[in-house]
């Protein structure tokens, strides 16, 4: 008798079988850097709708779930690394797919710009508070940041889990002293002035005084949800990548809100919402709430909240470059982009090319727009909605067409395939128009290009960018399979690992 293995498919050259369900969540949670998004978006959140701040994060919520599901769903029948790319290839054709693996490439490329420069700023701000004002030493800081974290991402899946579970864990001890802390200076009457009791109108969804107010802090509390679906892009590389990663992505954004939530609740109760001193009402804190509350919180150990931003920035920028790397690298195993983006290190099963090229972009991207103007790097950061908002509602449309034969099948597809994505994807598209016209007011952000908000010349100009790479790739020769609909189409077997199938054969052949 003899043991074979039968019924495989080779896949791309990624290790498999590295994350669990445990491994998965920790890296999703950590590319939304819990501790960041809140310490830059909760005073503007609270600044633009008052007492409904808490609320605001809930309904900004409901369409990253929804849109979790129509991850969950198309991960289950196509777990590859491309995800938005593939699924939108398969339901819409090449040139949808490719807009959309261009929508996660600017996504990624952006936003690590911006972590960069976070990681750098912090870090100076701990060993000498005065250099965090040089612009030099804070962006030679977020270059060596980002070339660090590309190395560890190229380096192995594994070693970045490992970092991760240590840094998450931080990030996480930090929130959960800053809850506590401040719910026991509120209980025993030690918070400053101004502090006040949580109200059940914190959470009326019918209490917003302006429309405008509503619509600008969701699309602000939709920034700091984005990342968890980091973990569907490593689905290759995760045990049961059919389901393990669409329940991390669920499990992520759940546990996201309770944070969220919880944060807000408990600083907006501390602090208060007045417009004086600490108060969350005050625009001169609005930069970062945790840094002004630091020191009254945690008084001798203030530098933890310190610490932990600059974690929340450094680690969210190697989970960043993870998605991004191996997108590209999915593009191009289907020819959607040169062969040379998917190339695969022999030894730590990572996309290499992918991995080195994204580290070397986001450097050349940070640096450049630092030289230009710090105002159109903020800019950048403000544009990020859109791309967000592009890729995800693109991924929402894409699930329900691609399912649109089994979408009656039963109950659970009704609302898991049909009711659920599309809901997610209209909210999210309405999101993108809605962002895009008050983008183009010139007073929109910090620069104005061309007559308009630069913050609309960025964030669209960006996609913009990318239709006409696309228009100039199909015409060489190696992207026509790709675009002819050859190499990727509904029918096409992806490139991923099966389950291995153990077959007894005997001597002579028989099984």
């Amino acid at each position: 008798m003899s043991t074979t293995t039968e019924g495989t498919r080779e896949g791309k050259g990624l290790a498999t079988g590295t994350l669990g369900l445990w491994g998965s969540t920790v890296i999703g949670l950590a590319s939304t850097a819990p501790v960041y998004s809140l310490a830059a978006t909760l005073g503007f959140v609270v600044l633009t709708v008052g007492e409904q701040a808490p609320i605001a994060f809930i309904i900004a919520f409901i369409p990253m779930l929804l849109i979790a599901f129509a991850y969950r769903e198309l991960n289950r029948d196509v777990p590859d690394c491309g995800t938005t790319f593939t699924w939108a290839t398969k339901a819409f054709g090449p040139w949808v797919g490719w807009m959309g693996g261009w929508g996660v490439a600017v996504a990624g490329t952006v936003v690590l710009a911006n972590l960069a420069e976070i990681g750098g700023k912090y870090l100076w701000l701990l060993i000498n508070p005065e250099l965090a004002e040089n612009r030099a030493i804070v962006t030679a800081t977020g270059v060596v940041f980002i070339a660090l974290m590309a190395f560890i991402s190229w380096r192995g899946l594994e070693i970045g889990e490992r970092m991760q579970n240590v840094l998450l864990a931080i990030q996480y001890l930090a929130l959960i002293l800053f809850v506590i802390f401040a719910v026991v200076q509120v209980v025993n009457g030690d918070a400053p002035e101004g502090s006040t009791t949580p109200s059940w109108s914190w959470f009326d969804p019918f209490a917003f005084s302006s429309f405008d107010g509503f619509v600008e802090a969701v699309l602000l509390a939709l920034f700091i949800y984005w990342g968890w679906d980091t973990c569907l892009a490593l689905n290759e590389e995760t045990r049961d990548p059919k389901r393990i990663p669409g329940r991390a992505a669920v499990l992520t954004t759940v546990i996201l809100l309770v944070t969220y939530v919880g944060v807000t609740v408990a600083a907006m109760s501390y602090a208060g919402l007045g417009d004086t001193a600490t108060g969350l009402g005050n625009e001169a804190n609005a930069d970062d709430v945790f840094f002004v509350l630091k020191d009254a919180l945690f008084g001798p150990w203030a530098w933890l909240l310190v610490v932990a931003v600059m974690i929340s920035a450094v680690s969210s920028t190697q989970t960043t470059i993870l998605p991004t790397a191996r997108g590209t690298l999915a593009m191009a195993v289907y020819k959607a982009l040169p062969k040379r983006f998917a190339t695969v290190h022999p030894r730590y099963k990572t996309p290499s090319f992918s991995t080195l090229l994204m580290g070397f972009v986001a450097i050349v991207f940070y640096v450049g727009m630092t030289l230009i103007s710090d105002n159109i790097l903020q800019d950048t950061i403000l544009s990020l909605g859109l791309a967000i908002a592009f890729y995800y509602a693109i991924t929402g449309f894409a699930c329900v067409w691609y399912f649109k034969d089994s979408l009656f099948s039963s109950v659970r597809n009704v609302f898991n395939r049909l009711v659920f994505p599309l809901l997610g994807a209209v909210l999210l598209t309405g999101a993108f128009i809605y962002s895009a016209i008050d983008m183009l007011d010139p007073d929109y952000g910090y620069t104005v290009l061309f007559g308009v908000g630069g913050v609309f010349v960025v964030g669209v100009g960006s996609l913009l960018l990318g239709a006409v790479l696309m228009v100039v790739w199909s015409f060489f020769a190696d992207a026509k399979p790709f675009f002819r609909g050859e190499s990727l189409n509904r029918e096409t077997e992806v490139q991923v690992p099966e389950d291995e199938q153990v077959v007894i054969r005997s001597v002579d052949g028989g099984v």
